[in-house]
C-alpha cells in the first residue's frame, strides 16, 4: 500500500462559494497511480466545508439558500465581537471539513451524478484542501 498527500490551492471570490473539485482530485489519483483505494478530502478551514452532490446550478443555490436559512447572516452571534463570521462558522458545524471516498479504476469510485465540492462560507479567500490518498 502507499500513501501520497497533496494540497490543492483553492481561491474564491465572493463570501458564499461552491466549487467543484473532483476533476482536481481525480488528477492526483492518475498522478500517483492508485487503481485501489480510498481519498480522504480534508479542508483547513473551520469556515468551509466539502460535500459529495449533484453539480446542478439549481441544486447548488437551493443548498446556499437552505443554509442562509439555517443560519442567518445578521444574527447577534457571541463570536461576531472577534471578527464578525460567527454565521459562516455556524454553518461549517452543520456540514463536514472532509469526506473519504472509494478510488476505482485510478478515480474516485463516485455515484453518476456525484461530485466532490468545497464550500467557502467566508471567502473571498486563499483556502487549502488536502487530499490524502491510500492505496494501490
Amino acid at each position: 500500500m502507499n500513501i501520497f498527500k497533496e494540497s490543492i490551492a483553492i481561491k474564491t471570490n465572493k463570501r458564499f462559494e461552491i466549487v467543484d473539485i473532483t476533476d482536481k482530485i481525480n488528477h492526483i489519483i492518475s498522478k500517483h497511480g492508485i487503481e485501489l483505494g480510498i481519498a480522504n478530502i480534508f479542508s483547513k478551514h473551520s469556515t468551509s466545508a466539502i460535500i459529495i452532490n449533484e453539480n446542478e446550478s439549481g441544486l447548488l443555490k437551493d443548498i446556499e439558500n437552505l443554509l442562509s436559512s439555517i443560519v442567518i447572516d445578521e444574527n447577534s452571534y457571541y463570536h461576531d465581537r472577534i471578527d464578525n463570521n460567527a454565521d459562516s462558522h455556524l454553518k461549517g458545524v452543520l456540514l463536514s471539513s472532509s469526506q473519504s471516498i472509494p478510488i476505482s479504476n485510478n478515480s474516485l469510485n463516485l455515484g453518476t451524478w456525484q461530485s466532490v465540492f468545497f464550500i467557502d462560507f467566508d471567502g473571498p479567500r486563499n483556502r487549502v484542501v488536502e487530499v490524502t490518498l491510500a492505496g494501490q
